[in-house]
């Protein structure tokens, strides 16, 4: 997939924040799967997240070597699609009129540790979302882009 070290280093530390976001949701697993509540669909549950997790890892692959569709799909799939799923639970409990401080009140050392991985979560998502875009990212992306031969981009074949 090419010579990383050649990445900018918005790029680069994209790609850490995008391992840093799956290497949190795969916590958060583990904190909900080891917690005290009954699941129900625990299994398809699990399935679902391996799938994305091991998924993400691949395209956040594909986005450091330079790929212009595994940035929009990280930045579609887990920037927007993902992040709304991480903030949802959130903005919903404050927007039914409860009150942070009465959560942290009542908060166990579980709920807490659980809430710091996620703000992590969400920090590692807006980082890695955004520094794929800045001037030198897209200067990477733009160039990796041009030094696709001609004929490759091409679905005709000549013989």
């Amino acid at each position: 997939m090419g010579d990383f070290r050649e990445a900018p280093a918005t790029v680069r530390v994209a790609f850490v924040s995008w391992l840093a976001a799956v290497g949190a949701g795969v916590l958060e697993t583990v904190l909900v799967v080891t917690g005290d509540e009954v699941q129900s669909g625990l299994v398809t549950g699990l399935a679902v997240r391996a799938v994305v997790f091991v998924t993400a890892v691949v395209v956040t692959w594909h986005m450091l070597a330079g790929r212009r569709w595994a940035r929009l799909t990280l930045a579609v799939g887990l920037g927007v699609v993902g992040l709304s799923s991480l903030l949802a639970d959130p903005f919903l409990f404050l927007a039914q009129g409860n009150s942070v401080t009465a959560l942290l009140a009542d908060s166990t050392p579980g709920d807490l540790l659980f809430g710091a991985v996620r703000a992590l979560h969400i920090v590692a998502v807006l980082s890695a979302t955004a520094l794929m875009f800045t001037p030198p990212s897209n200067a990477w992306f733009d160039r990796r882009v041009a030094e696709i031969p001609p004929s490759l981009g091409s679905t005709t074949h000549r013989r």
